[in-house]
């Protein structure tokens, strides 16, 4: 029997992921809607990604915030479930310390950008609603681009300091993660030293990133409002508003579930270890499925587009 558990892990060499603890049983079962959500989450990002390039009409403001959100959903579905698979299916569970720490910068890190991305799209629809005619002039190719290009570097940014911390911590109880992947907060909890710079820093991303983004979408969501419930007419009301329920339903299905398992995670004691895992990996893999499919939907010009490519057989 290997003695891991009881080493010192100032420098370690791997983390064991535990997977989903209590629920081992039934791995083999919950990879199933796993893959699938994986699968869907993969072919609807693509597919968008490919609709909008092809389709010249689409090439505006909203639908190329759109491609940003369906790669920072492919690059985050993707850090975390193969190796997730492979522990369900295998039971292959070690993880390279330096790989742990790149996959938890890139999971925080997209999930920044994704945050900042919302924010975008919220600027553009209150553009689009509240100045129509300044929308074209204002929200540029140039301007769009600078937007993506503020977005990915305050994520690389902010979340950078996080690997470092945790790298330059003694580990010397065990190197076990009682979870599907490297969250931050689960490694640094292995540490046998202070930690309270990783976690106050931590706390300050989530809570500078949340509150910011959130804060400047509920701005932009109560004018855009405003201007919507001054329209004459309930049909014009209700079609302003539509363009908006995509984006609004897109918020709803990644925040409020990211911020159940945030304040779980800090303040839940009484919560299963099982039920906190379940939520901490379905609020990164659900919105990343969820999010091109509600635009299909909801998206008229998007969905006419992939119409054309199946065309019907009486066509």
């Amino acid at each position: 029997m290997s003695d891991s558990n009881t080493t010192d892990f100032t420098n370690p060499s791997t983390f064991i992921l535990l997977g989903i603890p209590g629920l081992e049983a039934a791995h083999a079962w919950l990879s199933i809607p796993y893959s699938i959500v994986y699968a869907m989450a993969i072919l609807s990002n693509f597919t968008i990604l490919f609709i909008v390039k092809m389709e010249p009409s689409l090439h505006e403001p909203m639908y190329y915030f759109l491609c940003m959100l369906a790669a920072t959903d492919l690059v985050l579905s993707t850090s975390i479930l193969p190796k997730m698979l492979v522990i369900f299916w295998f039971n292959s569970r070690e993880i390279d310390f330096d790989a742990c720490l790149v996959q938890m910068y890139f999971i925080h890190c997209f999930t920044a950008m994704e945050s900042g991305i919302f924010m975008a799209m919220a600027l553009d629809r209150y553009m689009a609603i509240c100045h129509p005619l300044r929308h074209s002039t204002i929200l540029t190719n140039a301007v769009v681009a600078k937007i993506g290009l503020v977005v990915v570097l305050r994520g690389i940014i902010l979340i950078l300091p996080l690997p470092f911390l945790v790298r330059w911590r003694p580990y010397c109880f065990t190197n076990i993660i009682a979870h599907t992947y490297c969250e931050h907060m689960a490694v640094v909890k292995l540490a046998c030293s202070d930690t309270h710079l990783s976690n106050y820093y931590g706390l300050f991303v989530a809570l500078f990133v949340a509150s910011v983004d959130l804060a400047f979408i509920v701005v932009s969501y109560t004018q855009i409002l405003r201007v919507i419930f001054s329209l004459p007419t309930k049909e014009a009301r209700l079609k302003t508003f539509g363009t908006c329920g995509s984006h609004l339903c897109v918020i709803s299905c990644s925040y409020i579930p990211s911020l159940f398992s945030f304040l779980t995670h800090r303040f839940g004691q009484n919560v299963p270890l099982y039920f906190h895992i379940l939520v901490a990996t379905v609020y990164l893999l659900l919105p990343p499925m969820l999010n091109p499919i509600i635009y299909g939907v909801r998206t008229k010009q998007i969905w006419k587009t992939l119409l054309r490519f199946f065309p019907s057989k009486g066509g």
